[in-house]
């Protein structure tokens, strides 16, 4: 795999769970409809396990091809900025009731 893929997997990941983030806050904040808040509540978690899944596959192939590591750290701290943000999503939705 190139370095190149390694670090297009980690900002995919990051990208999708960030746009569907914002999608189930904002359409919450917006509307008030409870849906969104319970679909960003599962999205909360899904994308959690998701991203630690894949950091998880990636600190394997990282020390399985040394030649990768590099990439596969740039991919992970790209996936670990959705923890901050994802607190944050959290902290607004539990206050806002």
């Amino acid at each position: 795999m190139k370095d190149q893929h390694i670090v297009y997997i980690g900002k995919l990941v990051f990208g999708s769970c960030f746009l569907l983030g914002n999608i189930g806050l904002f359409g919450y904040l917006i509307t008030k409809n409870a849906d969104f808040d319970a679909q960003g509540f599962h999205l909360l978690f899904f994308g959690a396990a998701v991203t630690l899944l894949i950091v998880l596959m990636l600190l394997v192939y990282s020390v399985i091809d040394q030649s990768k590591s590099d990439a596969c750290l740039k991919a992970i701290g790209i996936l670990m900025l959705n923890i901050p943000i994802a607190i944050i999503y959290a902290i607004i939705e539990l206050n806002d009731y």
